[in-house]
């Protein structure tokens, strides 16, 4: 079946269900805006961003390291050093302590929440990437890009205790209070469902025209999951059984969504350079509610639940910020985009 055909065939068969929702929706005239720029010293690429809306404190991965900065006033508050290839962050606060994802030597660093202290390095598999902790099991769980697996960390011991095989290479991950773990597998066009007690994938999802999904997101209250697709959409699964529901339109580039759980907006963050910001409507359907501009490179997020805040980082490139292999990015442009109402 050639290209063209497949394609008007699975955009029929999404019409039939209902499943794409068109919105004009304004690009700079809705409810969000940014309220606030934060500019941060020195160079180097970012990955993942993790806010803790308790402590203030907002990490930012910075290719070789994590800048720990203040949520509100931006100010560096410090560092936590020598992290190649840096990712992702999980913190475990009931053990006192963080773990970064250093892709670039297959280690997993724990440091001290308090003085952001290094205590010590684990193995992993190949360039661990995004990186969750789970607080019903007290189990960090680390994503193998090169590795095609979830090494799981207990958070308390600092060792790892188990490795699994996920068919495939794995980007973001959320959990559901069920006792599920959600991994998107970018190569695979599907999500791989982890029973985080046995320690083992218990199912695998296709999501049917969702390519190369990265970014997840979760609705625990409604069983709902966020995917970010590389073709420009959000495909809305339900996390019990899988079932794609929905899909809506999104910018490209997109390598991060978020899910507010008070406001009920879900966030997706476009390195072309745009925010799409999406919420149920009356009818229970989901649709694009605003199309912020943001700036070229604005490809991941974090939301501070909290204060129904995103901070998105973006900055000057020597390039295009969306080519691969990505451009390097000009020293002291680094700047975080603060969004909320």
């Amino acid at each position: 079946m050639s290209r063209i055909i497949r394609y008007s065939l699975l955009a029929l068969s999404f019409i039939a269900l209902g499943t794409i929702c068109v919105t004009a929706a304004d690009t700079d005239t809705g409810e969000f805006k940014t309220v606030k720029k934060l500019p941060l010293e020195g160079s180097g690429r970012w990955d993942y961003l993790y806010v803790d809306g308790q402590s203030r404190r907002l990490h930012m991965s910075r290719a070789t390291h994590f800048s720990v900065i203040d949520a509100d006033s931006g100010a560096v508050v410090g560092d936590i050093p020598d992290t190649p290839g840096a990712h992702g962050v999980a913190l475990a606060p009931d053990f006192g302590v963080g773990f970064t994802s250093n892709g670039g030597e297959n280690k997993v660093s724990v440091f001290d929440l308090k003085t952001l202290k290094v205590l010590t390095k684990i193995d992993t598999g190949g360039n661990p990437d995004s990186i969750v902790y789970h607080p019903a099991t007290h189990n960090v769980f680390v994503q193998n890009g090169k590795g095609n697996s979830s090494s799981v960390i207990d958070a308390e011991k600092r060792q790892v205790v188990a490795t699994i095989p996920l068919g495939g290479k794995p980007e973001f991950a959320v959990y559901d209070d069920n006792g599920n773990l959600f991994v998107n597998l970018e190569d695979k066009e599907s999500i791989a469902v982890i029973d985080t007690a046995n320690k083992k994938v218990k199912a695998t999802w296709p999501i049917e025209g969702c390519e190369e999904p990265s970014g997840l997101a979760i609705d625990r209250s409604s069983h709902t999951l966020f995917s970010a697709c590389s073709n420009k959409l959000m495909a809305i699964v339900d996390s019990e059984s899988g079932k794609l529901i929905q899909t809506l339109p999104i910018g490209d580039d997109c390598d991060a969504l978020a899910f507010d759980p008070e406001s009920g907006y879900v966030f997706a963050s476009n390195g072309e350079g745009k925010l799409t910001i999406v919420h149920k409507n009356a009818s229970g359907k989901y649709e694009v509610t605003q199309n912020l501009t943001s700036a070229p490179g604005s490809k991941t997020m974090a939301l501070d639940a909290s204060t129904h805040t995103v901070y998105l980082p973006t900055a000057k490139f020597n390039g295009d910020p969306g080519a691969h292999p990505r451009p390097p990015v000009v020293p002291g442009s680094i700047v975080i985009l603060v969004v909320g109402k």
